[in-house]
């Protein structure tokens, strides 16, 4: 016996849309796909440690430090 067998999923469907209803089930589907969207892109960028670890000459020449004054 499948866990994923046609009927069960149909079954799974079918609760689905009697507690959201019609008019809820697109909202729910339309935030997940975003949210897979965002995270996908997440997963694509680049992160910004890594852009310092790779030009740490750059990462220097960014920095500006200013020295405090003595009186």
């Amino acid at each position: 016996m499948d866990l994923f067998a046609p009927t069960h999923l149909l079954i799974i469907l079918l609760i689905i849309l009697v507690i959201f209803g019609p008019s809820k089930l697109g909202d729910v589907g339309g935030a997940m796909g975003k949210a897979i969207r965002d995270f996908k892109r997440a997963m694509n960028e680049p992160d910004d440690v890594a852009k310092t670890v790779a030009k740490p000459d750059e990462a220097k020449a960014a920095e500006v430090v200013k020295p405090d004054k003595i009186s």
